[in-house]
């Protein structure tokens, strides 16, 4: 596989996850299930969610269009290899925050992994 198909690719994934976050609302029930929370945390969870879908988008518009660039250049490497630490980080993040034995929470671990991969490998292959 090429490498700007790897970027595709992460930039699929990436605009998955921006779509994701945007049916976080509905899926946990926002802002009702966020009531028995401090009036901080209630803002806070969603403005940090509102915050990652930017990101996300942001990336997935950087592979889509801007693959030549994210593997030619320093900048872009850089980009690749945040994102790679992004989802490594994640990855991480779900063992100490989210111990639930639930099929979809390790899918979700599984495509966390898969990300920092996805972003990793054109950097090294």
């Amino acid at each position: 596989m090429s490498h700007t198909a790897l970027v595709y690719i992460c930039g699929l994934f990436s605009l998955g996850f921006a779509l994701f976050h945007l049916a976080f609302w509905k899926l946990f029930g926002w802002p009702r299930t966020l009531q028995h929370t401090h009036a901080a945390t209630r803002a806070i969870t969603q403005i940090l969610n509102l915050r990652l879908i930017y990101v996300f988008f942001g990336i997935a518009a950087l592979c889509l269009f801007l693959p030549q660039e994210l593997l030619g250049t320093r900048l872009g490497h850089a980009i690749l290899g945040g994102m790679s630490l992004f989802w490594i980080g994640r990855t991480i993040e779900q063992f100490v925050f989210l111990r639930i034995n639930h099929p979809l929470v390790h899918v979700l671990t599984v495509l966390f992994v898969v990300n920092a991969a996805l972003f990793a490998l054109p950097l090294f292959v």
